[in-house]
């Protein structure tokens, strides 16, 4: 008997629906991995130019993002706080961070000093670390935040050595009443304090969106073809 295809309504509305889902989809981490790719072209054209000094003067995050800044300081170590679920390389642990008061200024910089591996049988314990006294000069890139994780619940006031989800200058100012860039800067160099810089870049998930793009186009192709398949039957409508 001769093939005929049967229109029908129901499953032509479902198919558009599920085709149209698939599509935006795609569309959305399509951009996200544009916007991720234009993002590391900007820190890479930038962390190319000669490195600033971070001085006395107020900065605004639009002026040093992605920029390499030198600051000259002391590091305030009884405010050190954890930032919590920063895992490196499959292993559990924290990124460090600590306020630098500038040299012959009254201004902070909230400084990402590294990762350290936290205690999996306590959660509650902190790792030793070892923080620079005196006078240090420090080289880093700088940030808008220190980024930021699903966090459940209201934010608590920030204390010292807290561990925390996530936190900004914006935090240590109104808790430590320092006066704060509103930027992090990402250290790099090494201190001999035991800390990991291995800084995730801007384009660090890319191929995973890319990924899922093609999932989710492969998926509104699939149910308009589905929707063309099904209506083909044998014999007599």
């Amino acid at each position: 008997m001769p093939m005929k295809f049967r229109f029908r309504w129901i499953p032509f509305i479902a198919a558009v629906i599920v085709a149209a889902i698939g599509f935006s989809l795609g569309q959305w981490q399509t951009r996200r991995a544009s916007e991720k790719l234009a993002i590391e072209a900007r820190q890479q054209a930038r962390e190319s130019q000669a490195p600033t000094d971070l001085g006395r003067a107020m900065q605004t995050p639009e002026e040093v993002e992605f920029r390499r800044v030198k600051v000259r300081g002391e590091f305030v170590p009884e405010w050190t706080v954890y930032l919590d679920n920063r895992p490196y390389k499959g292993a559990a642990g924290f990124h460090v961070m600590t306020p630098m008061k500038i040299a012959n200024s009254d201004l902070h910089v909230l400084v990402a000093r590294g990762w350290v591996k936290r205690d999996v049988t306590d959660r509650a314990k902190l790792p030793p670390i070892s923080t620079p006294t005196g006078m240090v000069e420090i080289e880093g890139i700088a940030r808008r935040s220190a980024g930021h994780v699903l966090q459940l619940g209201n934010t608590e006031m920030l204390t010292p050595r807290a561990i925390v989800q996530n936190v900004d200058a914006a935090d240590f100012e109104k808790a430590a009443g320092m006066k704060m860039h509103s930027f992090v800067l990402e250290q790099v160099g090494d201190l001999k304090d035991g800390l990991v810089r291995d800084w995730p870049r801007p384009s660090t998930g890319v191929e995973k969106h890319q990924g899922y793009a093609f999932q989710w186009y492969a998926l509104a192709v699939t149910a308009l073809l589905f929707f063309v398949a099904t209506g083909f039957r044998r014999g007599k409508e």
